[in-house]
């Protein structure tokens, strides 16, 4: 049979709407970099390659709600119907590498928290393998850890199984012989997943890096815009100054004209303002 393969794709599907609507807090932060599964893997609180065994309905609790539907822990969750979920899982090896939970292959845990949420999924079908990311809460609840808002729960598949090869001690496991094939390199995997976080943050200080030099960037275009519009102010008021002095100039010729074609006529107003004097200290 097929492995099923809608779990990326629900999960892909769930968080593209939950952005679509906006404010429905499915918004990732600011600073969100995508992170590479052996990054994660590093970050993972528990590791276990594990078979479903069984499904149970959850009741509505704590890790159990969508958000339209919160209300008081263990009241009705109306509309839910099966979205959510948990799973009795067997451990086909020991968990991985630097995992916190010390219990060996074929043991069998409780998973909750599975099912269908607003902004994300984490699913599971009855009878199928898969690799795990988990935590454990302080009731000591074990629940899928989506390490950096991105997929915990990976179908085991050929390309998953290449994957998360340097993870496990295949001598413990169950199926060993599906997964050793592909451990001739561990080593060098293991070495590489040593140093992606040491290169993961090394490219996110260079990410901020660039990031502040783009803001000194647009600060500086922002301040070499103030001053262009400043220039181009100085220059119209100049040409507006040059323009009051030329029209000033062209006043003054023209009154200079005036007066120097009325000049000829002064003496002739002068003579008639001294007879009008001579006479009227006659009359008296």
């Amino acid at each position: 049979l097929p492995l099923p393969v809608p779990v990326p794709v629900l999960g892909l599907l769930l968080v593209l709407a939950g952005r679509a609507g906006g404010a429905g807090g499915c918004q990732l932060p600011a600073e969100w970099r995508p992170l590479s599964e052996g990054c994660r893997a590093e970050l993972a609180a528990i590791i276990v390659y594990a078979r479903v065994l069984a499904l149970h309905p959850d009741p509505y609790g704590a890790y159990n709600y969508l958000p339209w539907q919160r209300g008081p822990a263990g009241g009705p969750q109306q509309g839910a119907g099966d979205l959510f979920y948990s799973a009795e899982i067997e451990l086909l090896c020991d968990q991985a590498w630097g995992s916190m939970l010390e219990v060996p292959a074929g043991s069998r845990l409780n998973l909750t928290g599975l099912g269908y949420f607003s902004c994300h999924s984490h699913t599971v079908m009855q009878g199928y393998a898969y690799f795990f990311f988990l935590r454990m809460d302080e009731n000591y609840i074990l629940l899928p850890h989506g390490v950096n808002f991105q997929e915990a729960i990976f179908p085991d598949t050929q390309e998953n199984r290449r994957m998360f090869a340097s993870l496990f001690q295949f001598s413990n496991c169950s199926q060993a012989q599906h997964v050793l094939s592909f451990s001739s390199d561990w080593e060098i995997q293991e070495d590489n997943r040593l140093m992606c976080s040491s290169v993961q943050k090394a490219l996110f200080e260079e990410e901020d890096r660039v990031k502040k030099l783009q803001q000194k960037v647009a600060a500086l275009e922002k301040r070499n815009k103030q001053l262009r519009d400043r220039v181009k102010k100085v220059k119209r008021s100049l040409r507006q100054a040059r323009k009051n002095s030329r029209h000033m100039e062209l006043v003054n010729r023209k009154l200079s004209e005036k007066l120097s074609s009325a000049g000829g006529q002064i003496p002739y107003i002068n003579s008639l303002k001294q007879e009008n004097s001579h006479g009227t200290y006659l009359k008296i």
